[in-house]
């Protein structure tokens, strides 16, 4: 349990989800939200994957946390809510199911869904990490995309016996397994901005990578792993490294828990908490070039950290494509917006 009272808990009034974003996240997201009609034409799609069925689904066979149900775990919903400055407490649903998860999913009315696997492994305030972790999916607009994406993984085994149509949506779907990832970190960021308690993020995903026996574990220990993990070996295991993460949405707990550590000690997480964030106000007057610049930047830094053989060789890769992304998506928001004049008549 943690010793930090409800009452010490900053609330980020007007967080824009940019605060918290991993770059890699923020500038696949800040590109397409800038065009025109996407978001409407993306959740019309991702109809295929029907939300009034789930929701119902979890009305019918979980627990909704009430004042009445879970009420610990419902004003820890609400108390992220709060500090995120989000306008509406999203519903979240207790499922039986030993496999520790949770997720927020719909696109109109996103909800939260936590198992009852994750919700045992877990204390009261590692409890609040995860929720505010889900919240922040919810902040940043994911759970649209994430619904898409599982109806396009299911959609990629339906056409599996039909060889371009296949190898066309896998690489859709790795693209957005690669964005997703991301936007894990991101929301391991959201998840402590929310408690507010970086050891309690910490015990968290170690308890998802060696399960409830914390006594056992040790997170400098841990944080060696995720070194050695990032050293690698030779080319070999680089290319190892590479296919594990193939069909998975998640990276794994060592990566997760070294990148939160790195933005906690780097004071990015300090200065949110101080008022030094960016405002929803401001969401409009963002630029997709510098997002796409910042994106690229990001993995090349990655890449200088790291001791990886085989991404070491990639670090002049990624600067060439900073500056070709943002021309690529200046170009696109170019053409949105001459498009847009021709077809409304506005535009300065």
């Amino acid at each position: 349990m943690s010793n930090t009272p409800d009452r010490t808990r900053v609330r980020l009034a007007d967080i824009s989800s940019r605060a918290y974003e991993h770059p890699a996240d923020r500038g696949a997201l800040v590109a397409l939200r800038s065009l025109r009609g996407f978001d409407e034409v993306f959740k019309r799609l991702s109809g295929l994957f029907n939300e009034r069925a789930l929701r119902l689904m979890y009305l019918s066979s979980s627990v909704r946390v009430s004042e009445r149900q879970f009420p610990d775990v419902y004003d820890y919903v609400r108390d992220a809510a709060y500090v995120l400055d989000l306008d509406e407490v999203p519903e979240l649903y207790i499922q039986l199911n030993p496999q520790p998860n949770a997720m927020a999913i719909g696109s109109n009315k996103p909800f939260i869904v936590m198992t009852t696997g994750l919700f045992d492994l877990l204390t009261a305030e590692e409890q609040r990490f995860v929720v505010g972790h889900e919240v922040g999916h919810i902040l940043s607009g994911h759970a649209v995309y994430r619904t898409m994406l599982l109806a396009l993984i299911r959609l990629a085994t339906r056409v599996a016996w039909i060889p371009l149509g296949y190898i066309g949506l896998r690489a859709i779907v790795t693209a957005l397994e690669e964005w997703y990832r991301k936007s894990e970190l991101s929301c391991d960021r959201a998840g402590l901005l929310a408690g507010q308690d970086p050891d309690a993020a910490k015990r968290a995903l170690m308890k998802l990578a060696g399960g409830s026996r914390l006594a056992e574990m040790n997170s400098d220990a841990f944080l060696e792993q995720a070194a050695e993990y990032d050293r690698g070996g030779d080319a070999r295991d680089s290319l190892l490294k590479l296919l594990n993460l193939m069909g998975h949405t998640h990276p794994f707990a060592v990566v997760r828990l070294a990148e939160l550590d790195r933005w906690v000690k780097d004071g990015s997480y300090q200065r949110i908490l101080n008022g030094d964030y960016p405002r929803r106000d401001t969401d409009g007057n963002t630029s997709i070039a510098e997002e796409a610049r910042n994106a690229a930047n990001s993995y090349r830094e990655s890449w200088e950290r790291t001791s990886d053989p085989l991404f070491g060789t990639l670090r002049d890769v990624a600067g060439s494509a900073a500056s070709a992304g943002g021309k690529l998506f200046d170009s696109v928001a170019h053409r949105v917006r001459n498009a847009g004049r021709g077809q409304d008549g506005s535009g300065t």
